[in-house]
């Protein structure tokens, strides 16, 4: 498998226990994608009760579509860091800050 090495922020925490990429509090996913052109919902969002098995790789932020986010550049995020939470039942990026 060919692998790409590249900087992004990372989530440093999600307090969506019900995830299936969810360990302890923290995302194992590779990359997650956030958002549509409204909502910064977390795309990545998989319910359920078996967690990942990899625990060792913490998640990027490969793509964020809301485009009215301040750390929204050109449909990437430029935050340093991004945590995700739930509001009003559902899963979405707490770092979300309108412009």
């Amino acid at each position: 498998m060919k692998k790409i090495c590249l900087e992004m922020p990372i989530v440093t925490r999600c307090m969506v226990s019900e995830c299936v990429y969810n360990a302890s509090s923290s995302c194992h996913a590779r990359a997650i994608t956030i958002g549509d052109s409204l909502q910064p919902g977390c795309d990545t969002f998989m319910a359920g009760s078996r967690h990942a098995k990899s625990v060792n790789q913490t998640a990027g932020i490969g793509a964020c579509k809301t485009a009215g986010c301040k750390f929204n550049n050109d449909l990437e995020c430029m935050a340093e860091s991004i945590q995700v939470g739930m509001v009003k039942n559902k899963v979405n990026c707490m770092t979300f800050d309108l412009c």
